[in-house]
């Protein structure tokens, strides 16, 4: 067999293609074909788009893949887009990562040059993505909600302007006589002050105090700051006392002596707690060498916070698929002489009844380090740190258990300590300091326990002491929505009058084990650079914002709003199962019926492999589409080789001409089918999402076969197949074999 090399309509340029997880410029540098005599029927065919029926079909649009710098430069690529598509979709340059840059503003001037370029060409721009999970400026999103670094600011731990009759936070004693002025007489004419009477000049200045009370008690090493108004009917020198409580003395000075005069004056005195200092929640005001009367307003007493001591943040939890949704129990184990078992829940058994759920059975009653429920760490946990061990729990029967970190290596451990189960769910958190550098086993002490035990959303974090303070997730969930907001509107303001359909939403739901449930980022090691999932933040109706959002600025920045079409996208729908296509479907038709939003379409990408995705699946994914009523895109079509029965696809260079031509008939069945099972009235239109072959540096099925043109522009069997589909009918055909 001769291998397909042999191509036809050469050119000398290159396109520039990316991808959905592309987003890579490549240089392609192509040799002439030795010969111009292999599928040479392929000449009789015209431009792709002048075989759809416009007459049964006005508002099909025939789209394609584009990057914009090769769209822009104006070059063999342009050329080829605009004579034979209606519409381009840019595989990277409108997505959040091209546009959001790191202070979160909106780069769009090479964006506004495409649309008009495209506008001055005809063709139509098809906006990818709004809200997507993947290609995102996922720094900027995440630092949104970083934990709050501290800043050097001074925290009031005590304050009293003596205008209440509240005297919490000071006291006296037998020999200070305590009044307060009248309204007015207080500290420059103001309100009123507190009044401490000294009758008598006393042998020692302790005789007669007052006493300011604070908490937290002073460590060592902090900084204080103490502010007050005061004055004396005759002048006055008084000092004061770091005591542990009123009238439990520790130190002979705190802040030092004060002089008071017979006008009001402020006196501001700040003070680095000593040793000496340490654990005193009081400070005294020695009043008894002067007998006269001394008055005091407006205290303040301040500690100094420079931002590092503010908080700890938890670093991501070490236990994966801690919630189970993924039905397996991989990485735990049991073990024990009772027996016990170990296994996922039935679906909705979960923490509320909702999902799923470790459970962990005891037949019989043994010591309870006999038996034992484990998950072993890939690598120790970090010496000398605490660790945060949160979850759900509920059993059969209320008792109570243990939890540690274990040394596979000798079995010592640090323990959680035990924990109360009982027969409702409840929330558990505890916390443990790692001792050795050696724990590697999360451990469950369940010997005692005869019943069964169901474990939910489990989470094992450690504590981050140069984290800062943890956001509430509310606080994190308006900083999310109001990012999400910003990218919305500032691309329907920039894109009214030219991009009027939208891939609002990008691939929501999951792939396993159920793809009728939405994506998420929770439990998963090691994201990827760009990877954000807003649906984590934002809750399962983050669609039904965007949308609203969407609609919303469209309509602000001009835009006829009954022109505004949205599609919620996702890959993966022509399974044989339809359990993703279905679940889609069913999320659309939630967010519409709970929130009020509406959904113009669906998107289907369509990555499909010849000899492994199935024609049926394809089908079925149609009719199911069709049912919705709403309109229907094949939004990515490309298409790759494998050989049954082997687990790669076949490279560019390996295809044989019988290959190439059975991935041809394979697009012309599914252009067919399209047409075929969705109705006039719902068809949005078909987009093949790269026109040439990828290269073999490129990320996007590297070196496969997936273009209807090679890589030197030239049109293949797929170009045919295509074309057949487009027009209902077999245009030309290969006589030279």
């Amino acid at each position: 067999m001769k291998h397909y090399k042999k191509i036809l309509l050469a050119v000398t340029a290159s396109l520039m293609m990316a991808s959905c997880a592309d987003n890579d410029i490549f240089d392609y540098q192509v040799d002439r074909p030795g010969s111009l005599d292999v599928w040479e029927y392929l000449n009789q065919y015209d431009a792709l788009k002048t075989y759809v029926n416009r007459s049964e079909n006005p508002d099909f649009k025939l789209g394609a893949g584009a990057s914009l710098s090769d769209y822009i430069s104006r070059g063999v690529g342009y050329r080829l887009l605009n004579a034979n598509f209606d519409e381009i979709t840019m595989g990277w340059e409108m997505k959040h990562g091209a546009i959001v840059q790191g202070d979160g503003s909106l780069a769009l001037d090479n964006m506004k040059k495409l649309l008009q370029i495209a506008k001055e060409s005809g063709m139509s721009v098809y906006g990818h993505t709004l809200c997507w999970h993947a290609n995102q400026n996922a720094s900027y999103l995440n630092g949104l909600i970083a934990p709050i670094k501290g800043e050097p600011r001074w925290d009031v731990i005590m304050e009293q302007n003596f205008e209440t009759d509240d005297e919490s936070n000071y006291q006296y004693n037998n020999n200070a006589i305590m009044s307060f002025t009248a309204d007015g007489e207080g500290a420059y004419g103001t309100g009123r002050a507190l009044k401490i009477t000294n009758s008598e000049n006393r042998p020692n200045d302790w005789d007669c105090q007052l006493y300011l009370k604070f908490s937290p008690k002073t460590v060592a090493g902090d900084i204080y700051e103490l502010s007050m108004d005061v004055r004396a009917d005759a002048p006055a020198t008084f000092s004061d006392q770091a005591q542990r409580e009123p009238m439990q003395y520790k130190h002979w000075v705190f802040f030092g002596p004060v002089s008071a005069t017979t006008q009001w004056q402020t006196i501001t005195r700040q003070v680095t707690i000593s040793q000496d200092q340490a654990e005193c929640g009081a400070i005294a005001f020695n009043l008894g060498l002067t007998g006269t009367n001394y008055y005091f307003d407006n205290i303040t007493l301040k500690k100094y916070d420079d931002g590092t001591g503010g908080g700890s943040s938890l670093d991501p939890s070490i236990i994966n698929n801690g919630d189970f949704e993924a039905g397996s129990i991989d990485g735990w184990g049991c073990w024990g002489s009772s027996s016990p078992t170990i296994a996922v829940s039935a679906a909705g058994e979960g923490n509320g009844d909702t999902g799923y759920a470790l459970v962990i059975t005891n037949p019989t009653a043994v010591q309870g380090w006999q038996a034992q429920t484990a998950y072993d760490f890939a690598t120790p946990l970090t010496k000398d740190s605490d660790y945060k061990l949160k979850f759900n729990v509920k059993g059969t029967v209320a008792a109570s258990i243990t939890a540690g970190i274990q040394s596979t290596s000798n079995y010592s451990a640090n323990s959680f300590g035990p924990f109360n189960i009982t027969t409702d769910w409840t929330e558990v958190e505890l916390e443990t300091t790692i001792t050795e550098s050696d724990r590697n086993r999360f451990l469950l002490d369940i010997g005692t326990y005869v019943g069964s035990i169901y474990i939910d959303n489990i989470s094992l974090c450690r504590v981050n002491p140069e984290g800062g303070n943890e956001r509430p997730d509310e606080e994190k969930r308006e900083l999310i929505d109001k990012a999400l907001e910003t990218f919305i509107a500032g691309m329907m303001e920039a894109c009214v009058g030219s991009v009027k359909a939208w891939d609002v939403v990008n691939e929501p739901m999951d792939d396993w084990p159920d793809p009728s449930k939405l994506k998420t980022g929770i439990g998963k090691d090691n994201l990827s650079a760009d990877e954000f999932y807003w649906q984590d933040y934002l809750g399962e109706y983050y669609a039904a914002r965007a949308i609203e959002l969407a609609r919303h600025y469209h309509e602000k920045s001009g835009g006829n709003p009954n022109e505004l079409i949205l599609f919620i996208n996702d890959y993966g729908l022509e399974s044989p199962d339809q359990r993703k296509c279905n679940g889609l479907i069913a999320y659309i038709d939630k967010i519409e019926k709970d929130k009020g939003v509406k959904v113009d379409g669906i998107g289907t990408q369509m990555h499909v492999t010849c000899n492994e995705t199935s024609m049926q699946g394809i089908r079925d994914m149609f009719t199911n589409m069709a049912a919705t009523g709403k309109l229907v895109k094949v939004s990515e079509l490309d298409m790759g080789y494998r050989i049954p029965g082997t687990t790669e696809n076949v490279k560019t260079s390996d295809l044989t001409r019988e290959q190439a031509e059975e991935m041809g008939v394979f697009y012309e069945e599914i252009v067919k089918a399209y047409f075929e099972l969705i109705p006039a009235n719902q068809r949005y239109g078909i987009t093949h999402w790269s026109p040439l072959d990828s290269p073999e540096s490129s990320s996007w099925r590297g070196g496969e076969p997936i273009g209807l043109w090679t890589l030197g522009y030239n049109r293949k069997p797929a170009y045919g197949g295509f074309a057949n589909g487009l027009a209902g009918k077999t245009i030309a055909t290969d006589t030279s074999k």
